[in-house]
């Protein structure tokens, strides 16, 4: 039996979205990520970035003229006060309640709240609670 330590780092290299109104989705983004307290990267003509998702317009060249069509899309919180301050913001800026802030099933101290962006995208803000802030290494056994 071998046991190794596998450390994966980023399973997400980057992420696309686009969208119809860029100007309604980059008020909606902006105002998110900052009450998650996640800088934007950057703008252009027709599109923005934060981290590594990257928001552009229909008529952009990387688009090809396709919207995306609609994905889940969940952002680390740093703890329920933030969870809470994400659902409050995107409603104040083009979100739709898709899901108020509250404990879920998925797992115990699993605390999100859910909103639909102005393209109909599922945002979540997810709090995995205390005990879950451990390594992020996976042990695997063989």
């Amino acid at each position: 039996m071998e046991t190794q330590k596998l450390h994966r780092g980023r399973l997400i290299d980057h992420i696309q979205l686009v969208v119809q109104d860029i100007s309604a989705s980059q008020t909606f983004y902006a105002a998110i990520f900052a009450a998650l307290n996640v800088p934007m990267g950057g703008t252009g003509d027709g599109y923005f970035w934060a981290d590594e998702l990257f928001v552009t317009s229909i008529d952009s060249p990387a688009a090809l003229g396709v919207l995306t069509g609609r994905h889940h899309l969940a952002f680390q919180a740093q703890d329920r006060n933030m969870v809470d301050h994400f659902y409050q913001t995107a409603l104040a800026h083009g979100g739709k309640d898709n899901g108020a802030p509250g404990e879920r099933a998925y797992h115990p101290g699993y605390y999100a709240a859910f909103v639909v962006d102005p393209d109909g995208n599922n945002i979540e803000a997810v709090f995995h609670g205390e005990a879950s802030r451990s390594s992020a290494s996976v042990v695997i056994t063989f």
